[in-house]
């Protein structure tokens, strides 16, 4: 059988993964028993063993009650093995992954005892990478870098890149995302790697590569664990270990190839010529039920004589006939055995100890990557820049010459209160492109590649140039053709005002998509708070006139539009124009 062929060879890849380890006895069995055995040290080993026993996870609810999500899970993954986790939807699957990767959230409480080479630590930067089931990458960006000035550097990213298969589209704008998105976190060469859903949405020939490409890395010498929804058959075939789950509880955990003898001894044999993933899911999951019952009250289903299993019994008894066969099974006690002999072998302690690059590094990089991203995308900055330029000549021909004449006070006003009012209004049009950065950096900051400092800083440094290009020709254009006070220090006081109005209104997009990381309610919010903020600007009506509860104190002057027409409008006054 083929896999006994695939047994054999993840075994293989296992010893391989350790060939070079130096075993140091650490204590003497005392007896025959099972919890005696020998405890060994490892030294030189750079494998990741990952164990976990009995873990449960409770969840927080709205409502204040509390629901749980896995019960009583035990496991392990082992280097040069591919460990797949499937079940239908809602059983448990991400959560698994997000236990074991410490990525649970706030409201979910974890119970269990999660050992990595025979020792309780938290995964840290360099030592585990998860590749989650969106691919949040800069749609902008090349898969390889155009310049690299440390050769070591691109020679690793080459590898990755013909390692991942990315060769053909090595310099031409991301295309494939899923092999992209994991060619990332294999860049710092993690010993362990954590995948949820790769094969979403692929079609049956790229699921088949992408999981044959994971396969290749686990038979490196990684730990490669993933949550795999449908498989095909073909795919199926390249599991070495296969965790099963239903509703949070073990269905099956073992060897791929032995689930087809589990399911016999259970009672659900696999049919000859069925996808036994598609047995296996169909086996477990209780929305069976309820589309039976739905087409059999519309009378769509027809009652015919057969001799599978699952038309004499409900897919809910099915299921719990199946988690007890486990639970009293040899593969159950295998499983359990095997974590306590994972667990007694105190493997090398992998911790790279936070981000590999130092600060200035990662701001430097991010600056970079985020000015190549904006000077790429069309919509981000360019096209503004062109609306932007247009919409001051508009104002220019409106108010054109209007200058600083004590007569021409109203319609100075009404153009520096348009300017700094609806001209830096558009700014929320890059709202959508902020949102997308922010997914970006929630993955890259949670793989621990950088902090949220860095961050803040290389997209401010980054939007700089762009900004202050759109202000300067937006605003010069407007300063000129409505003719106001002549000189270049009033024309860049005036240039300045409007870069200061257009950096703010920036920062509130960007801090309203860390809020709310959804299009349409970001924009909605961002325009109800501008809208706020030049209603109390002090053109609508004076700043002594605004009701002093609340719109002046403290309202008026939270609003920059306040702000910019109180500093314009008192260098004309200093002036004598007004």
């Amino acid at each position: 059988m083929p896999y006994e062929t695939e047994k054999t060879k993840s075994s293989a890849a296992a010893a391989a993964a350790g060939h070079a380890m130096i075993e140091i006895e650490v204590g003497k069995p005392s007896g025959n028993g099972v919890g005696e055995k020998t405890s060994l040290e490892i030294v030189g080993d750079v494998s990741a063993r990952l164990t976990w026993k009995d873990l449960t996870v409770t969840v927080t609810l709205n409502n204040g009650e509390t629901q749980k999500v896995l019960e009583v899970l035990t496991g392990y993954a082992e280097p040069g093995t591919f460990t797949a986790l499937m079940g239908p939807s809602g059983s448990g699957k991400s959560t698994l992954l997000d236990a074991l990767s410490s990525r649970l959230a706030a409201n979910a409480f974890l119970s269990s005892t999660i050992l990595l080479n025979g020792r309780k630590r938290k995964l840290s930067f360099g030592t585990a990478a998860y590749v989650t089931q969106d691919d949040n990458l800069i749609g902008t960006l090349t898969v390889l870098p155009d310049k690299m000035a440390w050769l070591e550097k691109r020679a690793l990213v080459e590898s990755t890149i013909i390692e991942m298969g990315l060769q053909d589209c090595a310099d031409t704008v991301i295309g494939n995302w899923h092999l992209v998105s994991i060619a990332l976190e294999i860049l710092k060469r993690p010993r362990l790697l954590f995948l949820d859903e790769p094969t979403s949405g692929l079609d049956s020939a790229s699921a088949f590569f992408v999981t044959q490409t994971l396969r290749a890395l686990a038979r490196d010498g990684r730990t490669v664990i993933a949550s795999i929804h449908q498989p095909s058959s073909e795919v199926f075939e390249l599991f070495d270990q296969l965790y099963l789950l239903s509703s949070g509880k073990t269905v099956y955990f073992g060897q791929a190839a032995d689930a087809y003898e589990f399911f016999a001894q259970a009672g659900f044999p696999c049919p000859a010529l069925r996808n036994p993933s598609d047995h296996f899911l169909r086996c477990i999951n209780s929305d069976f039920d309820k589309v039976k019952a739905t087409l059999k009250g519309s009378m769509k289903l027809r009652f015919e004589a057969s001799d599978d299993p699952l038309e004499k019994i409900t897919t809910a008894e099915a299921i719990r006939v199946l988690i007890d066969s486990y639970r009293s099974s040899q593969y159950s006690y295998t499983a359990r055995e095997k974590v306590e002999e994972i667990s007694k072998v105190k493997g090398t302690v992998l911790d790279s100890g936070g981000s590999q690059a130092s600060f200035f590094m990662q701001a430097f990089q991010l600056s970079k990557r985020s000015f190549i991203n904006m000077s790429r995308d069309f919509g981000y900055y360019w096209l503004r820049l062109v609306i932007y330029i247009v919409v001051t000549v508009c104002i220019g021909a409106i108010y054109l010459n209007v200058g600083t004449g004590y007569s021409s006070i109203l319609a100075r006003g009404s153009c520096a209160s348009f300017v700094f009012g609806f001209v830096t209004f558009m700014s929320i049009g890059g709202f959508p492109s902020f949102v997308e950065d922010m997914k970006v950096f929630q993955r890259e900051r949670l793989n621990g590649h950088y902090g949220v400092t860095a961050f803040v800083i290389s997209n401010t440094l980054s939007a700089m140039p762009f900004l202050i290009l759109i202000t300067f020709l937006a605003g010069t254009v407007c300063h000129f053709m409505v003719r106001l006070h002549p000189g270049f220090e009033h024309c860049l006081f005036f240039v300045l005002c409007l870069y200061a109005s257009v950096t703010v209104v920036e920062s509130l997009m960007m801090a309203t998509a860390s809020i709310v990381p959804n299009f349409l309610m970001g924009i909605i919010i961002g325009a109800g708070i501008q809208g706020i903020f030049m209603l109390v600007s002090g053109y609508f009506r004076l700043p002594n006139d605004i009701p002093k509860p609340i719109w002046r104190y403290p309202m008026s002057y939270i609003s920059f539009h306040f702000w910019a027409l109180q500093m314009w409008s008192s260098v004309t006054k200093s002036l004598g124009i007004s």
